[in-house]
């Protein structure tokens, strides 16, 4: 069960650096959040939810 708890701080690690990335670099993260939609996260904040295909 550790390592479960292991592998998913590390993706949340990675999720948090690609957002610091984008940030840094004026582009965007596309992730799924908690309800399972598809969302576009631009450096300035501003949040779009896609639609799914």
């Amino acid at each position: 069960m550790e390592a479960n708890n292991d592998l998913m701080k590390l993706i949340k690690l990675t999720g948090e650096r690609a957002k610091l990335d984008a940030k840094a670099n004026g582009t965007y993260v596309v992730y799924k959040d908690e309800a399972g939609k598809l969302v576009k996260e631009h450096s300035n904040g501003m949040k779009e939810i896609l639609a799914e295909v």
